[in-house]
């Protein structure tokens, strides 16, 4: 993964205090990661943070749309990505952390680099199932995977579910 510059925030020097940041996740952003799901997007985060002499507080707002591979007929498709998130960062040199929502950094770090927490952001948005609305998919597709289906035939179905009908 490269280091976006534009997705640092420098805290070094800041008084403690509130500050705004504003970031924006393009398709250029989604391509650099090894996850095929989202193949571009662009999404609009706005950042408030909270600077304390030995903590940050991050409050996230996602905004915008990713575009995925429908699972149907493999098409491009664009959904909307819209939520808050929180994160915690703490500096210490000797605490490690297994939160989600908790970061650790040395005590003498003079940036936070959130492009893996903001892709997680986004990528936790996506719907298990992702397909286009009924009668949008390629239709070239849909005929092939309607063509490959197996014909069943009424001779085709077991006894016991025959029975079963007859219950009503």
């Amino acid at each position: 993964m490269s280091r976006h510059d534009d997705i640092i925030i420098r805290f070094s020097g800041l008084k403690p205090g509130f500050y705004d940041f504003s970031f924006a996740l393009a398709d250029e952003f989604f391509e650099e990661w090894n996850y095929d799901e989202i193949v571009g997007g662009n999404v609009k985060i706005d950042t408030r943070m909270e600077r304390k002499e030995h903590l940050l507080m991050l409050n996230f707002h996602l905004a915008g749309q990713v575009t995925l591979l429908c699972d149907r007929c493999l098409g491009e498709i664009t959904l909307p990505i819209e939520g808050d998130e929180q994160l915690c960062v703490r500096f210490s040199d000797t605490e490690e952390s297994d939160s989600e929502d908790l970061a650790i950094l040395p005590e003498k770090a003079v940036e936070i680099d959130l492009a893996q927490w903001l892709y997680e952001y986004v990528a936790v948005r996506i719907p298990l199932q992702h397909v286009h609305p009924d009668g949008e998919c390629d239709p070239e597709m849909v005929r092939f995977i309607a063509a490959d289906a197996p014909q069943r035939s009424n001779d085709d179905i077991d006894p016991r579910w025959e029975a079963l009908k007859q219950l009503k």
